[in-house]
């Protein structure tokens, strides 16, 4: 008996929305992955999303199976929210969702990835973990927020509610924001599950690794732990009962490509469409979330003691970097920097050195006459990179020479200014020439990244770390005892509402990676601005003070959460052209806009020009969101993107 469905074929079909209608002589469940024609092709992955009644035109018919177990109903009632939720075609929806390689057959891969192990005896939680577990436990579903500070043990929280859901038959997905963390999360889990339940997942894994997994996980009988960043958020588990977002403040759970979805807003209607509980773990929650779950009376669940009795906190000490006599022996290492990893070298323990910027030198020039190396396809500095000797644009990857005369008035004083972390090592090996030292940022080579030397940071067999805001994050190092910050101030200059909330973070969170366990350690701070709130609020890890003064700025500047922001962006090959069609679509958005909308620009963007194309933005501000969905669906269909609630406005 022919039947008819409607699909989703993994292409866009021009002149439709997404779903069609096939027919089919077998019985197809929703959620099934199927091939069905599509124009001229006879085989494109397709997802069964309804079964319909007989249209009026005439259908073409399914051709095949390729997976006969139906995706979770969750997972597709969530594609279809994120659709409509973020103005995305329902087709780049799930080609988001779904792995790449639907149609090949893959050999079984016997590669058997090595994670660390820790040993674990049976937990038994403090007060306040022990009160957070018990209020989250008691909410069947919905978000709960856990705010606790670095070493209160949100961890430990974390693994018992996994127990709990494990133990009632479900699954739980454990989302981090680097694949950098993962590794650590994994020593922490695994002793508690069996280890075939035990799921790691992300995108550094082969595509076939990647198709595999999601395969066996489409069909587990037993409720599966899945460990990843973003995209884990869209394993098929079975039986769906808990989600934790760890580090949840990040921006790295915003998808930067179409559809630029919020993992924690896609996880929240997951959690409701699965019934299921969602934690946000934070030490440094985003000032709108917290804001929007006090409002919302979501459960905020504080942590504010160490999750060990002996804890002793780190001494903790700024300097004023426009003092030059704190600089007597480095121009970048303060006096008390070197003292304080001088002392940690001679105990045998670690040091971690943070600075956000990665590379050699961020600005190459000439003193004579003031030439400065730019990238000809985005005129944003080259910075330099002395491993390689090459100048290297960090947006689209263009490289140069670097030049032994100014190629304008042809004199040799080409010189370097800046700081970056290659330059941090290189200092720091002369400085601390017998100190064993790693190096962790966007450059570092596969085999060298963290996640591959995690276990040789935890054992003490590295001396210094240094790197971005990768080591910033989550790292529990038993060893470690001196944290510095080389220049903590250094996103303050950037033209973004959020730029002083993500400095108290990275300053907050780097700061506690220390201050964890019963030996005494030491932060130092270094900075131009060292009575900034950012600085003062966030080197004692003191949020609520931060928060009051971040959220007072917001609500007198209109800025989230109390508005909703869309970024519209025009691209054109020509400035001209750029400038022109953003003030036509500006006019043509004025006369459609509500009156509680506001229209900023055009403007240049942060980067005006990226990889030979200009780009002019305009921002949309409401209270209302979906006065800013009217706005992008009359955007021209060309040369214009667009990012509801985006994470920043550079």
């Amino acid at each position: 008996m022919t039947k008819y469905y409607e699909i989703i074929p993994q292409r866009i079909v021009h002149g439709t929305e997404g779903t069609l209608t096939y027919q089919s002589r077998e019985d197809l469940d929703p959620g099934m992955l199927i091939t069905a024609p599509v124009g001229k092709r006879d085989l494109i992955p397709a997802i069964v999303i309804r079964e319909s009644t007989e249209p009026s035109f005439k259908t073409r018919e399914t051709t095949g199976i390729i997976e006969p177990t139906p995706l979770p109903t969750s997972l597709i009632s969530l594609a279809v929210w994120m659709s409509e939720f973020y103005v995305t075609h329902p087709v780049t929806t799930w080609q988001s969702i779904l792995p790449r390689g639907l149609l090949k057959t893959r050999r079984i891969s016997k590669n058997v990835t090595s994670y660390p192990k820790r040993k674990r005896t049976t937990i038994v939680l403090k007060s306040d973990q022990h009160a957070a577990l018990t209020q989250i436990l008691q909410q069947t579903s919905g978000t709960s927020l856990l705010h606790g500070i670095t070493g209160s043990g949100k961890t430990q929280v974390y693994i018992e509610l996994a127990k709990k859901a494990v133990s009632e038959g479900r699954s739980v997905l454990v989302l981090v924001p680097e694949i950098a963390l993962t590794a650590q999360l994994i020593a922490e889990l695994t002793p508690h599950f069996e280890p075939d339940s035990v799921t790691v997942t992300h995108s550094t894994m082969t595509e076939s690794t990647r198709h595999q997994t999601w395969k066996r996980l489409l069909n587990a009988k037993t409720p599966q732990v899945v460990i990843g960043p973003r995209s884990a958020l869209f394993s098929p588990v079975p039986n769906l009962g808990l989600i934790v977002i760890d580090e949840c403040h990040e921006p790295t759970f915003k998808q930067e490509k179409s559809p630029r979805y919020s993992t924690l807003r896609a996880a929240a209607k997951l959690a409701e469409f699965a019934n299921a509980r969602l934690v946000l773990g934070s030490a440094t929650p985003s000032i709108s979330d917290y804001y929007l779950a006090e409002r919302s009376g979501r459960p905020i669940l504080t942590m504010n003691t160490s999750a060990r009795k002996d804890t002793v906190r780190p001494d903790v000490s700024v300097i004023d970097m426009t003092k030059q006599a704190h600089f007597s022996r480095h121009r970048f290492f303060s006096n008390e920097m070197i003292a304080s990893i001088n002392s940690a070298l001679k105990s045998g323990h670690q040091s971690l050195l943070f600075h956000n910027r990665r590379g050699t030198a961020p600005t190459t020039m000439c003193e004579s006459c003031g030439w400065s190396a730019h990238c000809p396809k985005c005129y944003v500095p080259l910075t330099l990179h002395a491993d390689s000797f090459l100048l290297r644009c960090h947006i689209c990857n263009h490289t140069e020479k670097v030049p032994t005369s100014c190629p304008e008035c042809h004199r040799t004083d080409v010189i370097h200014k800046g700081i970056g972390t290659k330059l941090l090592e290189t200092e720091a090996k002369k400085i601390f020439p017998a100190a064993r030292i790693a190096r962790f940022d966007g450059d570092s080579e596969t085999a060298e990244t963290l996640d591959k030397q995690y276990q040789a940071l935890y054992d003490g067999e590295i001396d210094i770390i240094i790197g971005t805001q990768v080591v910033a994050k989550g790292l529990d190092l038993p060893k470690l005892r001196v944290v510095g910050v080389v220049q903590a101030d250094a996103g303050l200059s950037l033209p973004d509402y959020q730029s002083a909330e993500r400095t108290f973070q990275l300053i907050s969170q780097v700061s506690g990676r220390v201050g964890r366990n019963e030996h005494p350690s030491k932060v130092v701070v270094q900075s131009y601005q060292p009575t900034h709130p950012s600085v003062v609020h966030g080197v004692h890890q003191n949020y609520q003070a931060f928060y009051e003064i971040a959220i007072a700025e917001r609500e007198r500047a209109r800025f989230p959460p109390f508005v909703h922001l869309a970024k519209l962006i025009c691209i054109y090959n020509s400035e001209r052209g750029s400038i022109q069609a953003s003030q036509a679509t500006l006019r043509d958005l004025q006369k459609i806009a509500t009156p509680r909308t506001e229209l900023l620009g055009p403007t240049p963007a942060f980067y005006e020009r990226v990889n030979d194309s200009y780009r002019w933005q305009i921002v949309a501000k409401s209270p209302v969101r979906a006065d800013l969905i009217k706005l992008v669906k009359h955007l021209p269909a060309t040369h214009w993107q667009f990012e509801i609630d985006p994470t920043s406005l550079l």
